[in-house]
């Protein structure tokens, strides 16, 4: 099994897929170079950006991302002012440094071409890099993929098939589960919850403290986000001019905090969500849940629901909670795909709303089932959702739809709470299985190509 602690990853914004994946296969390129022993022989790097990465790379800050990545920096150990520096130095100097050891002449529009009339058949995300010596001579070459949430693979795994109709990777655990209907038996055999069942398998992987102490890193990182998109103000960069509205609506809910109106549940939802995809379309630092542009929902229902006086009783909701909606996030990368150059914004809006549905359902004292089904009405109700960012820049309509996305959720969450297991016609594998056939059957134009949609409607804000 994967852990849940690689669903959730601390990166920068504003793209998973975009940004922190290139970013990491340019670090392990960089890294296989200096274990091949030629990283001191290399004198030129060549990069071509293949598919999605190339169409919409500009606007996701593809480009830079993978500088970056040779330059050394990994997405979880960078800091977004570091990154400017050194990217304004490299452009400068002309001089770029190989995981910081090794220097090189280097110009973007020279050494990085942007290749979007190929598509690649394994994954439209596609990125090859190719190391050359003083002569010319190849010193080495290699395909990767970044394929959703952060993670990235060779041409070879991805090529690799698996040995029956479930994917299977990652470490030996005590419960493993391919499947909802696996998970929901082995709940039911070992009186179990999700989150319980889940811990007993990353105990497996690492000490239980360790774990603990990952968990609450992505909740203060999640935290640490909204708080830095509620107090940032101004326009975010790319050209569509589009202004941060989480400072201004804070401002608002917090001179009127004891507000009776029901309608204001949207209002904190609305503003949290915001809040930190503002700060992902500004290059922050968040935490991919599943995906980068989707990363509001999750910390959106979290900060809301979570919130107690008591701080470690709200130190274990949200323990709770992240162990729930992770689990639910498995079954998606597991069984489908949570790229939005894969599955369209299905994959990445819609699974972040079916993991925080299914979180929060645990949250209110539902059972597996409840849990399960809360998970499948949130993606029910996404499905075929399209991803189409306006100047491939992730804000327009990435932004407000992370916003509408939580308040589904808590929609999702109450609807499984009032219904009983009979009641419901659709299962969550069943719900998995036909997003991930929408998402094949899905025009390329609508998965995060800028081809298609609002991105060739909306010429400008």
């Amino acid at each position: 099994m994967l852990s849940i602690l690689d669903i959730f990853r601390i990166g920068i914004g504003p793209s998973s897929s975009h940004t922190v994946g290139p970013m990491r296969i340019a670090v392990r390129f960089v890294r296989a170079l200096n274990k091949a022993g030629a990283l001191e022989r290399t004198a030129r790097m060549a990069v071509e950006l293949q598919g999605s990465l190339a169409l919409t790379g500009v606007g996701h800050g593809t480009v830079d991302a993978t500088i970056l990545g040779l330059a050394g920096f990994r997405p979880d150990r960078t800091d977004p002012d570091d990154a400017a520096k050194a990217l304004a130095r490299i452009q400068e100097t002309g001089r770029l440094e190989l995981s910081g050891q090794h220097a090189i002449a280097f110009d973007k529009a020279r050494d990085i071409d942007l290749a979007g009339h190929i598509i690649p058949d394994l994954h439209p995300n596609g990125m090859h890099l190719v190391a050359r010596d003083g002569e010319g001579s190849v010193l080495l070459e290699r395909t990767y993929y970044s394929t959703g949430g952060g993670f990235v693979a060779s041409a070879a795994q991805l090529a690799r098939k698996p040995k029956d109709d479930r994917v299977r990777t990652g470490s030996p655990v005590p419960h493993p589960f391919g499947s909802a209907a696996e998970l929901l038996a082995l709940c039911e055999g070992h009186a179990l919850s999700i989150a319980d069942l889940v811990l007993a398998n990353e105990d497996a992987m690492r000490p239980r403290d360790e774990t603990m102490a990952g968990l609450d890193r992505i909740s203060e990182a999640m935290d640490g986000c909204i708080d830095r998109g509620l107090s940032q103000r101004g326009i975010l960069p790319g050209g569509l001019k589009v202004r941060r509205r989480a400072p201004d609506l804070w401002d608002k809910l917090s001179a009127q905090p004891q507000s009776n109106e029901r309608e204001s549940l949207f209002d904190w939802l609305n503003c949290y969500a915001m809040a930190v995809n503002e700060e992902n379309a500004a290059g922050g630092r968040v935490v991919t849940a599943p995906t980068n542009g989707a990363a509001g929902i999750i910390p959106a229902v979290m900060r809301f629901y979570c919130k107690t006086a008591d701080e470690e009783d709200c130190k274990e909701s949200r323990r709770t909670f992240l162990l729930t909606s992770g689990a639910i996030g498995l079954l998606y990368k597991q069984r489908a795909s949570i790229s939005g150059a894969e599955m369209g914004c299905q994959g990445e809006v819609g699974v972040a709303c079916s993991m925080a549905a299914g979180g929060l359902a645990a949250l209110w004292g539902g059972n597996p089932e409840q849990v399960a089904s809360a998970a499948e009405i949130g993606m029910e109700h996404n499905l075929g959702l399209t991803c189409d960012p306006v100047g491939g820049l992730v804000q327009v309509p990435c932004i407000e739809r992370n916003a509408i996305g939580a308040v589904k959720a808590v929609n999702a969450a109450r609807l499984a709470l009032h219904r009983t297991a009979a009641e419901s016609c659709v299962t969550l594998d069943q719900v998995i299985e036909t997003m991930r056939q929408t998402g094949l059957d899905m025009s390329t134009k609508y998965k995060e190509t800028s081809q298609g949609g609002l991105a060739v409607n909306v010429i400008e804000c």
